[in-house]
């Protein structure tokens, strides 16, 4: 998860959550009284104490003074979008839903991810991702059966047991 900052007089800053070490992940839920796992599922939510939290710990390793009471971001200079793991692990879940329900076309799977670009901090690549999702997911629709072999003798079961060497003639 990204958490962008953009101050009212400057450049938006990124800050990646995800970059954080277990030591900051510690101060940053002691720091706003809530555990990890809150502080993820806030960052989510843009709950302002989770981002502010997670802005401030990361901040500090370039200013390791600042102090949490100096950084007081507005209520709307912070929002989070999502990074191109997580976008990536969306738009797949997305298409793999496809698998279980034969009626879903692609399409209707783009129309479904219609805002995952604005919420992805890199909407381009989301765009990209989708769409190769999709040119994907068309490309195997409908595929081909590809012909069996025949056989004239019943096919002969083999244990579960696999070995990497194949089995050599007894002597």
């Amino acid at each position: 998860m990204i958490v962008v900052y953009k101050p009212a007089d400057g450049e938006p800053e990124q800050y990646d959550a995800r970059s954080l070490l277990a030591s900051e992940a510690s101060i940053v839920a002691r720091t706003v009284d809530m555990k990890w796992p809150e502080v993820k599922a806030g960052l989510a939510d843009e709950d302002l104490d989770a981002m502010r939290g997670v802005v401030w710990v990361l901040k500090k390793r370039h200013a390791p003074t600042l102090r949490f009471g100096e950084y007081d971001p507005g209520v709307d200079e912070m929002v989070t979008r999502y990074d191109k793991d997580e976008v990536e692990a969306w738009v797949d879940g997305a298409f793999s839903l496809q698998a279980a329900d034969p009626d879903l076309t692609p399409e209707r799977i783009v129309q479904a991810l219609a805002d995952v670009p604005d919420a992805a901090a890199d909407p381009e690549h989301a765009k990209a991702y989708i769409e190769k999702c999709r040119a994907e997911a068309e490309a195997g629709k409908d595929p081909e059966p590809e012909p069996q072999p025949e056989t004239s003798a019943p096919e002969r079961k083999t244990s579960a047991t696999k070995t990497s060497a194949p089995s050599e003639p007894s002597s």
